[in-house]
Order: C-alpha cells, then structure tokens, then sequence
C-alpha cells in the first residue's frame, strides 16, 4: 500500500494537478462485477484500470463503497472507515489504489457528510437515548408541534419527497432528513461530529486517496433556529434555495479540512458538489483556503443552445477568476439524465429526474451528435473536465426501463411521480455478445441492461475509427498534448448559433445551429463527425484546429 500519490499525467511544475486535470466517476455498483452477484465491485474495477489507463484519463473519482445498507445506493454510510461486503474489502481497496497509482492515476473518493445512515451506531445510540442527551446531540432532533406535538418542527420538505422530518416510536421528538427518513441529517453545530469527520478524512489520506468529493457540500449547516421555509422559496424546483441551504457556516468547515490536506503530501484535493447559483455563490467553495473545486452545475443544466452555453461559460470563468480557482466542467452524473439522451430531447439541458417508457423519448441519433460535439466543447474549456462512466461510449439513459425494477428512493417516496435516476445507473457493457453485455461473469446485473446497449458495448467500438469510445482517445490525447485546460480561453466572431474561441493553438468550433458553416482557417486535429475537405462543418457538430 502506497501513502502518497504517484505522478500523474499533468505535470505538477506547472500547475497543481487538478485545475486541468479529467477526472472520471466510476459509480462502483454498475461499472465491473468481478465475483458474478450482478453488483459492481472494487476487484472489478482494479481489473480495468488499464482500460481506464489508455482512455486517456488523469484520476478516478468513486461514489461510495462504505458499509451501508444500500437505502440509497450507499449515500446512507453506516460505517465511513470499512468497506462494504457489497464491493469487497479494505484489502480490495489498498489493491485498486496501488494499481491505481502505479499506472499514474489518482483516486478520489466520495465522502457523504450532510447525514449518516439510521443503522450507524451513532443514530441507534441517539433513537435508545433521551431527548436532551448528548447522543441526540449528533443529529437534528426537535420537539414536534402542536398540543401533543404530532406536528414536525417546520414545513421543511425532502429532495425526495414528502416532509424532512420523522417522528420516532412512542416519542415526542422528531428528527431532521432532507433526504430519505434513512438518511438523519447530523447536527455540525457539534463538535463531535466535526471531530468525527477529521478522523475520518485522515483515515483514507493516510491509505493514499488522492481526495473527496464531498456530497451536500452546501448543506451541512442550517439556519439559526430552523426557521420555515419562505413560500416564495418553497416553489422552487432547486435544492439551493432556503435555510438549509448555502449557508456561510459551512465554509468554516472547509477551510478546517483544507488544513488537514496539506498535511499530507501529493497535492490532495475536495471538490464540493453544491448546486447553488449565481456562480458568485458557487465560487465562495473554490477560495484559497476553502476546496480546489466545485462542480459546475450551470453547465450540466444549460441547453443545447449558443447564447446560453457562452453565457454560462463567461459567468464560470469570471466567478472562478474573482477567487483564483478553476472552473470544472460536467455534462453527467449519476443524478441526472445522461446528456447524450437530455440532448435529443425536445426540451434539453433541464435537471431531469428521469425517463421512463411514458415520457417523451430522445432522438438517439440526434443526441449522440450533440453530445458528441459537447465532448469537444468541454474539453477544450480552461480548467478540469470530468466524465461519467459510459460517457466515453456514448451511452445513452435507459429510457424504458420497468418501475418494477426501481429503486431510487425518489420513486418511492413520491409515489412514483418522480421517475428517478436509475436510468443513468444502468451498468456498462463491455462485450456486446456477452449476457448481461459483459458486466458480470454470470450475466447477472443488478439493473435490467436495454437491447440498444449491444451496440454501444466497448468491444464493438474498440478500434473503429468512427466510434465514441476512439473519439474520446484521441480527444483526450490531444488534449495533452495541446493543453487547454491550462489555457486561456478568448473568443471569436461568429454566426449566430455557433460557438467559436482560441485557446493557446487550438481554434474550437462549435456547430449549434441546424445549417452547415465554413471552416475558419486552421489545421483540423479533431472532429466530432465527419469532416470531408471543403465540405464545412455540420450542424450538431464540432472541430478543432490547429493556428
């Protein structure tokens, strides 16, 4: 086991690690199954660091693998420093690091401390404890309203649906979860708890990771008090938006745990997933004392429209600039709809909450080309660019897929009125004549895998020129070789519905309307469809240039 990070592709003479840094999300559970139970695993993942590794990529971030009992595939963590039997073991995990780094990849790993799960021991101690105990302490317990108090604490509601609050058996307390009633929310007021996520961090630096990406990162603290949630606010579809939200105590935490990393060596690194707005907001994550980066939620949620991706890129550099960070740029996650399926909708680029067979369906082609395009976009943008798994094959969100076979909590706590995000989970296929496409030695797959992902398996597009999966290799080795991510981005005049910028010698252009235009002057290096001499570049498509 390694205690320290190993070189990585970015050179760190330059500039640290990760302000250019493309970083790919495994969401363990739908990545590789190595043991055959139809759940991905960490020897899995170990097994395909080198396919990883040839992608062209710079680190790994994982979503959680703790102990857990898997309420909400893991973000409900029962045990921060242990691995979950689900996935494998510590001994997994040291061995897939050690891998890892030996083929210059860092490792970061996804750290959940807005709530625990109930089964933690600290939650159990807090339900057999009194009110008023130290126990309950640790979490957001409150005494219900009205005469015998049957009436939560406030009208605060769950991003999943239905109230935050639940009352225990036989108790006149009730305790706070702005996610599913599985997920109590911990109270950072005390010190304990901070103390508890201080050991925790040390932990897994001591084993090597790289660093966290910290979830809920904006809503850790509450309002003084728990006050109601204004109406006005309440109507809002965000989850930025209220007293439990971007508060400024949480940046106090940050600039703790920014000390504990640069105790260790190798440039480790958190970034924050906060969906907040305007960026000014966002970019108050990113100060010097604070985390390195914070994801860019604008982006993901901007359509497939010129004027508003440029908007949003200029309002992300300026915000980062104010503070001297990096922007990051995201088109997916496992949260949303995967863009190459947002994109081919009718209406693109909103936060979906899932599709399912009564939905209106994307135009697959259509959206490849789009999302083919936007890899482009994306990673010629000053800064660091991440990829969720799949999106180097193109795949699309599993449209179709069978309520019956859900489990979002999502789903259920809404009654099925919000579909969920199983769609974007769907785990990968490598093999396309494979059962369960190469997932699992058995074919066993933990979600139903749809007829299309054959032809969207890797082996099949493993050396044809004009798949996704060579599109993202070559992009991404132009991409260091060209370093834009280092660069500065200036733009250029251009037709109405087209993006068109320098970034140190690379001219990007960026397709967006529905005619073909001219090529400006330069060398093609890369495109994202095809690009016949003297023919001009397609609508929905993308190039770079060489000038």
């Amino acid at each position: 086991m390694k205690n320290s990070s190993s070189a990585s592709r970015v050179n760190p003479a330059e500039q640290p690690w990760w302000k250019s840094a493309v970083i790919y999300q495994i969401y363990p559970r739908s990545f590789a199954d190595a043991n055959g139970d139809g759940t991905g695993d960490l020897p899995g993942i170990t097994d395909k660091l080198p396919w990883l590794s040839r992608l062209g990529i710079d680190a790994i971030w994982l979503s959680p693998f703790y102990r857990s009992p898997q309420k909400d595939a893991g973000y409900d963590v029962a045990d921060y420093c242990d691995v979950d039997p689900l996935f494998g073991t510590l001994d997994d995990f040291d061995r897939m690091l050690t891998k890892a780094h030996d083929l210059g990849l860092r490792i970061i790993i996804d750290l959940v401390p807005n709530h625990t799960s109930s089964a933690h021991p600290w939650f159990q101690a807090a339900m057999r404890a009194a009110p008023g105990s130290p126990e309950r302490e640790r979490y957001i317990f409150r005494d219900g309203k009205g005469p015998d108090g049957d009436e939560p604490p406030n009208n605060w509601k769950s991003v999943f649906g239905g109230g935050a609050w639940s009352r225990l058996p036989g108790d006149r307390q009730w305790y706070l979860h702005l996610f599913d009633s599985s997920q109590p929310d911990l109270n950072w007021d005390n010190p304990l708890v901070r103390q508890e996520f201080e050991a925790i961090l040390r932990f897994w630096l001591q084993r090597g990771v790289d660093g966290f990406r910290v979830d809920v990162a904006h809503g850790m603290v509450k309002a003084a008090g728990l006050p109601d949630t204004r109406e006005e606010d309440a109507g809002q579809s965000g989850i930025n938006v209220g007293p439990m939200w971007d508060q400024e105590g949480v940046h106090e935490i940050y600039r703790s745990w920014n000390k504990i990393l640069r105790e260790f060596p190798g440039q480790r690194m958190m970034v924050a997933e906060a969906w907040v707005h305007p960026q000014s907001h966002l970019a108050h994550y990113i100060r010097p004392d604070e985390m390195q980066q914070a994801f860019n939620f604008d982006f993901l949620l901007a359509s497939w429209r010129a004027d508003r991706l440029k908007s949003v890129i200029d309002s992300s550099l300026a915000a980062c600039a104010v503070v001297d960070g990096s922007c990051t740029w995201v088109l997916s996650n496992h949260d949303v709809v995967r863009h190459a399926s947002r994109y081919g909708l009718p209406q693109d680029g909103k936060r979906l909450s899932g599709l399912n067979a009564q939905s209106p369906q994307p135009d697959e082609a259509l959206g490849l080309r789009r999302a083919r395009a936007a890899a482009l976009l994306v990673q010629a943008l000053p800064g660091s660019a991440y990829i969720y798994q799949g999106e180097e094959l193109g795949l699309p969100e599993h449209t179709t897929l069978e309520d019956s076979y859900r489990q979002d909590p999502s789903f259920f706590r809404t009654d099925g009125a919000t579909i969920g995000r199983d769609g974007c989970r769907i785990p990968l296929p490598w093999r396309h004549d494979a059962p369960g496409y190469g997932f699992s030695p058995t074919g066993k797959s933990w979600l139903p895998q749809p007829a299309s992902f054959a032809r969207y398996s890797a082996d099949v597009q493993e050396g044809a020129s004009d798949s996704t999966l060579e599109l993202y290799r070559q992009l991404l080795k132009a991409r260091r070789d060209y370093q834009p991510g280092q660069g500065r981005l200036v733009w250029e005049p251009s037709a109405d519905g087209v993006l068109q910028f320098r970034n140190g010698a690379l001219r990007v252009v960026v397709n967006l309307s529905q005619t073909t235009i001219a090529l400006p002057a330069g060398e093609p290096i890369i495109a994202s469809g095809q690009l016949p001499p003297g023919a001009g570049l397609a609508p929905d498509s993308a190039v770079w240039l060489k000038v």
